[in-house]
């Protein structure tokens, strides 16, 4: 018969306990054999990583991402740029997001909505379009400051985490194929990528398209900015399968009469989906907006 070699384990319960750097016979051994002695460079990477910072921060210094003056940190504000933000805060009419002039508890719907309700569920906006939150958007919009999409997509979430956890996919409002060549890109899909990997939601970023090159609406009405994109919208028929059914997130970034965004809900509900709600970076907020 073969020789039956017992390997006793001193002071171990099973063999599943027995620790790396003890041998079976239970003596502690210099070192662990499974794992590989550590190379002293590594104790390096962390000198070498602060120096690289240091050196990246000599080169092109830390600036504001609204004024250009000189921060602490890259892709921060400088104390007077953030004290001029001035975000949307509870309570807010839990149909449009606008602001409310006082807090009577619960869901509370403005005036405004109740007498021209939108085609859209609910609309939250983080911040008011007016002084930095302006420039920045304006920055990000007309000068090609991509860098800005990440703040700006952190700040949209924030105001519209509640709206997230219900979304079923996220679509951002197109631009028409002249305005986008023009600009060469969109801001609103820009958000809208970050905004789903960020909440792992999925997108559909060419589900709406514009049919029409409408002109510019800043300097129009709200009845005219209504009349201006009426039936601008349509889904693409290679996309309504993934608008039928579901819950949809519109992304702008800047949202002013509700126009644009409306439009969209429209052309998103007639091809099936079940709601539309919007998160955009800032909303204009007008005196009367928030009347209860």
């Amino acid at each position: 018969m073969g020789a039956v070699t017992i390997v006793l384990r001193v002071g171990f319960g099973s063999p599943s306990e027995v620790p790396d750097n003890v041998c079976q016979c239970g003596k502690p051994m210099p070192f662990n054999i499974d794992q590989p002695t550590p190379s002293p460079w590594k104790k390096l990477f962390p000198v070498a990583r602060v120096i690289g910072e240091k050196a990246f921060h000599l080169v092109l210094p830390p600036r504001c991402l609204a004024c250009d003056r000189l921060v602490s940190e890259h892709g921060g504000l400088c104390v007077s740029c953030w004290r001029d933000l001035a975000f949307i805060e509870y309570p807010v009419c839990d149909c449009t997001g606008a602001p409310l002039a006082y807090d009577l508890g619960g869901k509370i719907v403005s005036a405004d909505a109740l007498a021209n309700p939108p085609d859209y569920t609910r609309l939250r906006a983080a911040l008011r379009y007016e002084g930095a939150a302006q420039r920045l958007i304006t920055a990000f919009k007309y000068q090609d400051r991509l860098d800005l999409t990440k703040p700006l997509a952190r700040f949209t979430m924030r105001a519209a985490r509640e709206l997230l956890t219900e979304t079923d996919v996220i679509v951002p409002v197109p631009l028409h194929r002249a305005r986008f060549f023009k600009r060469r890109f969109n801001q609103a899909a820009e958000l809208a990528k970050v905004i789903a990997r960020a909440s792992d939601k999925p997108t559909a970023l060419n589900a709406l398209m514009r049919i029409r090159n409408t002109p510019q609406q800043v300097s129009l009405d709200p009845m005219e900015r209504a009349r201006n994109v009426q039936g601008a919208f349509r889904v693409k028929p290679e996309h309504r399968i993934k608008i039928a059914g579901r819950a949809v997130l519109l992304v702008d970034d800047v949202v002013t009469t509700g126009a644009t965004v409306n439009a969209c809900a429209r052309a998103l509900l007639r091809e099936g989906a079940c709601r539309v709600d919007v998160a955009a970076v800032a909303k204009v907020v007008n005196n009367g907006d928030g009347a209860i």
